[in-house]
């Protein structure tokens, strides 16, 4: 494998992501949609999200940055508090489940 075809190399990852419900899930497979991340799937059962990316793109940690900005937890990292509270009652996955 060359130099080249080894920094375009694409890696899938699984972690924890806190959430409730529908909204949940569009707004953080929305906040994963980032420049090297070729597909975010969350599972709202398993609160698991699986992300495939090119390394050479982004990386995990930015991946999980930009999922805690937008009020999620992820399984090393809280979201802060400030966009937490501005979710959606039902998003508030810390305090509640959704009731539907």
């Amino acid at each position: 494998m060359s130099a080249q075809e080894k920094n375009k190399e694409t890696k899938t990852i699984t972690f924890k992501v806190l959430g409730n419900c529908e909204q949940c899930k569009s707004r953080i497979e929305n906040a994963a949609d980032i420049k090297g991340v070729k597909i975010a799937v969350w599972d709202m059962k398993t609160q698991l999200i699986k992300v495939t990316y090119r390394t050479d793109k982004v990386s995990e940690a930015e991946i999980k940055k930009v999922i805690t900005n937008a009020g999620h937890d992820v399984d090393t990292t809280k979201a802060p508090d400030a966009v937490y509270n501005k979710l959606p009652d039902c998003c508030k996955f810390r305090d509640k489940k959704c009731v539907k």
